[in-house]
């Protein structure tokens, strides 16, 4: 007898898995991203940081203080990326 509640059990998950697929709301939201975009309007800002610590660089200060900023332009940059490649602030409005 257990052994048949067992076999129920293991067929159970298999049509359940055909009724809901977890994946499926991370299919169509990956759909809608648009990394061209994304690229295109985080780049500029890229562009200007990273030309920032080159100056700094050339104008001679020491690598240190030009590479403490690196971070924070890199976080800010990949930050905008996300928000702007998956449209996070479309729900908002």
């Amino acid at each position: 007898m257990a052994s048949s509640t067992s076999a129920g059990d293991r067929a159970d998950p298999a049509s359940t898995a055909d009724e809901f697929d977890p994946n499926d709301p991370l299919e169509s939201e990956s759909s809608n991203r648009n990394r061209k975009r994304a690229a295109l309007a985080v780049a500029p800002f890229l562009a200007i940081g990273l030309g920032n610590v080159v100056l700094l660089l050339g104008w001679g200060i020491e690598p240190l203080w030009a590479f403490a900023l690196l971070p924070p332009i890199l976080f800010c940059s990949v930050l905008a990326y996300i928000v702007f490649s998956t449209d996070f602030l479309d729900d908002r409005t």
